[in-house]
């Protein structure tokens, strides 16, 4: 079933402060002494256009209670004391978070992109680390454009869409929303439904970009619902275009879509 009063709002969407992981990421053996709520040093709570944070490096939130970490591994990972709540999953070593002047926020390696919050165009945004746990870029005039529970236009390998989450294309007039009565749905301007899988009446149901190419709709016992079939393409995703099609893209190959372009 269709039900989109089970869909959160854009206020909501935005405001979230649930993380988007299967599985905390790990710490490195750098995490603990980078940290620790017990040095006296000030940290700044903002990363600001054009700074960088390379491993080991990290902002907190003014409570002190949050941490972003840029890792030695190359995970960028928001902690509560020692407890991860959300990471890239990046995990190449050596990378560093950068915030872009373009408003792009982006985990690099070398001169490779690995991901990416997808915002360019909100020109001097700014990433605050939030007394409420939540990661939040704001514009140049203090609106917010992306947090951590919102993915733009890609998600990733083994990234999860909780109840209430949505991926959304990047003109922000598409979303494929993990509902909370079970059905994954993908709706236009918030109210017109395109596609859906048909895995209502499942509430706390919850889809993931498997690592093996494969997106599936799991039921809270983790039983699988509904599956795109799509497995064994190892490192697919899943993209949410501006022209309504919802694809799962295999290096440069589309092996799955929902047909919904231009509607």
């Amino acid at each position: 079933m269709i039900n989109l009063k089970s869909t959160c709002t854009w206020a909501l969407i935005t405001l979230a402060a649930s993380a988007t992981l299967l599985i905390a990421p790990a710490a490195d053996a750098s995490t603990t002494e980078a940290i620790s709520t017990t040095q006296v040093a000030s940290v700044s709570d903002v990363l600001l256009p054009g700074q960088i944070l390379k491993p080991g490096q990290y902002r907190r939130s003014q409570n002190g209670v949050f941490t972003l970490l840029m890792q030695a591994d190359g995970n960028a990972v928001l902690y509560k004391g020692r407890t991860a709540l959300w990471g890239t999953m990046t995990n190449r070593r050596a990378s560093s978070l950068v915030m872009q002047r373009d408003g792009n926020l982006v985990v690099i390696s070398g001169r490779t992109r690995i991901w990416a919050s997808n915002t360019a165009g909100s020109t001097n945004a700014r990433l605050a680390v939030q007394n409420d746990s939540n990661l939040v870029l704001y514009n140049s005039r203090s609106k917010p454009v992306w947090t951590r529970s919102m993915v733009l236009g890609t998600l990733g390998v083994n990234r999860a869409l909780k109840p209430g989450q949505a991926l959304f294309s990047t003109n922000r007039i598409y979303r494929m929303m993990m509902q909370t009565d079970g059905n994954l749905v993908l709706v236009k301007n918030g109210t017109t439904p395109l596609w859906h899988t048909a895995t209502g009446k499942n509430p706390g149901a919850w889809a993931i970009m498997q690592a093996d190419g494969n997106l599936i709709v799991y039921s809270p016992a983790n039983k699988p619902l509904w599956s795109s079939k799509t497995a064994p393409h190892a490192g697919a995703v899943l993209q949410m275009l501006n022209t309504g099609n919802a694809v799962i893209v295999y290096g440069r190959t589309t092996i799955w879509q929902t047909s919904t372009e231009g509607r």
